[in-house]
């Protein structure tokens, strides 16, 4: 592992606490832009700086610079808003954010489209609402999320105390967000200290994952730390640990791949905080600081080892794993529609493709859910699947939200296929920098497309997952899927098969750099041969995990 550090670690080391200068960048009126250094700094609060990738060459001919707008994502554990804080977003999202939200695969909601003389009331505004962007990105602990639908409430509960509490004992303690978004004084002669973190954070992005069976809704193994809930007669008895998921990788790289999180063991409730900060600290001293496409904590396990590893967290945080316990996990999307939990109350799911929510010709999704929240007196959760929650519905108020539900048309998006239904897609093009194909605007049509293969082979409610990504750094968990599309160039992928229905195993690539009716042409010869020599009841990806991808990559 080289000794020389990345240009980011010297920017974080420089930074004095995550400050830079931001304040400078933002005062700086002759462009929409931060400095470079201050773009890095900007993510660990919450906010990536973006530009409009439809216009760069159309500006660029005019002689001007790139269309810079931000992305702001909030940290919000477990996905859980108030209907006041749903309001305060969508007012928010009419006046800063072109008229829209976006809910996240971690659970989070995220603004686009926000310019830079408008991002510090942007920030101010989402802080009133009391909710906040600390951490939401950067090389830092991110959103924690935890199953988001109810099966036995009083296990939920418990499970969602533990995130938050978790979320809370991981934050960075510098105050660089306060003074600089919330205009706080700063505290003379009182030297800052990260007793987590130190100077530099982490070496990389860091993501947790609570899941309470038998719904793998939140997809635990593809994050850097999971906890399982072991629940006995509705009470959380502890966990099963998990380590050294993360799904990202780049293409022509060798050296990265995608991996599914290790077992470390089992712990009783009450010690994940300390099992927690053991394995921050672990990756924070033996990451790989000078290469970030190998210093995800998944690169560190590979290099040291699970059991050296279980060690070093059992050393640091005084838990001794026991054997991790026997756990099965039947599905993992989300149960739409109307379900009751054990108090009596309602909840109920909603379908949002790809998570956007905007007044538009194909949906007044905005406007509807803003009638739902004025009258909801539960609360809304965000599922790791991109989708909404109208939680904690009294009995008595079930009739109200049911003719909401209906009148505003929210009841035609659960009219489709449990392909289409349970489909994702990242942002990608025009906004995302990293993208190379589309995602989020394509994902209908070509779930449509998908869907329609199905139908012709005489299979239209087969609940096969399709997961689409603009690049291999895998937002929309990709690798996860039966049938995943990962951006290669415009119009071009990767196809990737094989992920099987629990989220237990990773796909592998079938196609490499294919256009999409190549695509959808590979998919046609696929679903036969699986129609005509599957097992009995056996799903896509299983199939073409034992048969289709037995010699590889072709």
């Amino acid at each position: 592992m080289s000794t020389t550090l990345s240009p980011v670690e010297t920017i974080k080391a420089d930074s004095r606490g995550l400050r830079g200068t931001l304040i400078q960048s933002l005062n700086d009126a002759y462009t929409g832009a931060l400095r470079e250094p201050d773009q890095t700094l900007l993510k660990f609060h919450g906010s990536y700086q973006q530009d409009d990738r439809d216009l760069r060459e159309e500006r660029a001919e005019q002689k001007l610079e790139p269309n810079y707008s931000f992305m702001i994502r909030t940290r919000t554990p477990g996905g859980v808003v108030t209907p006041a804080q749903w309001l305060a977003f969508d007012a928010i999202a009419r006046r800063y954010g072109g008229g829209s939200l976006r809910l996240t695969t971690r659970q989070a909601i995220q603004l686009h489209g926000v310019i830079k003389r408008e991002l510090k009331a942007t920030l101010q505004a989402i802080n009133q609402s009391l909710i906040d962007t600390i951490a939401a990105c950067g090389d830092v602990n991110r959103n924690v999320l935890v199953s988001a639908n109810p099966i036995e409430s009083a296990a939920h509960a418990q499970v969602y105390a533990d995130a938050v509490a978790l979320s809370e004992a991981l934050l960075p303690k510098t105050r660089a967000y306060h003074e600089i978004w919330l205009d706080e004084e700063p505290v003379a002669g009182t030297p800052e200290h990260e007793p987590l973190y130190g100077p530099t954070y982490l070496p990389r992005k860091f993501k947790t994952a609570f899941v309470v069976p038998p719904q793998n809704d939140v997809d635990v193994y593809a994050h850097d730390l999971g906890y399982v809930a072991i629940v006995e007669d509705g009470v959380v008895l502890g966990y099963n640990v998990t380590v050294g998921g993360g799904l990202g990788m780049t293409h022509g790289d060798a050296r990265t791949y995608a991996r599914a999180a290790s077992v470390l063991g089992y712990v009783p409730r009450g010690r994940e905080i300390a099992v927690a900060e053991a394995v921050l600290t672990t990756q924070r001293d033996h990451g790989d600081r000078a290469d970030r496409r190998l210093s995800r904590l998944k690169y560190t396990i590979d290099r040291l080892g699970v059991d050296w590893f279980r060690a070093e967290v059992e050393r640091r945080s005084g838990v001794v794993f026991e054997a991790a316990r026997t756990v099965r996990f039947t599905a993992r999307g989300d149960r739409f529609g109307w379900i009751q939990g054990s108090d009596g109350h309602w909840h109920l799911t909603l379908r949002l493709s790809a998570g956007r929510i905007a007044d538009r010709d194909d949906g007044q999704l905005l406007s509807a859910l803003r009638q739902i929240a004025e009258v909801h007196r539960g609360d809304f959760r965000i599922t790791a699947n991109q989708n909404l929650i109208v939680a904690g519905i009294a009995p008595e108020d079930r009739p109200a939200i049911e003719r909401l539900f209906l009148d505003t048309g929210l009841a035609e998006l659960l009219q489709r296929s449990p392909l289409e239904l349970n489909a994702l897609a990242c942002v990608a093009l025009p906004t995302c920098p990293l993208a190379m194909a589309e995602a989020e605007r394509y994902l209908k049509e070509f779930s449509a497309e998908v869907q329609t293969l199905l139908a012709r082979h005489g299979v239209p409610d087969e609940p096969v997952s399709l997961r689409i990504s603009g690049c291999p750094n895998g937002c929309s968990r990709p690798y996860l899927a039966e049938i995943a599309l990962v951006g290669k160039a415009p119009g071009r992928y990767n196809l990737h098969l094989g992920g099987d229905a629990f989220g237990e195993r990773l796909n592998r690539l079938y196609r490499e750099n294919i256009d999409v009716a190549e695509i959808l042409r590979v998919l046609d010869q696929s679903f036969a041969r699986w129609l005509g020599e599957r097992r009995p009841a056996e799903a896509f990806g299983d199939f073409a995990h034992r048969v289709l991808l037995d010699k590889g990559t072709r």
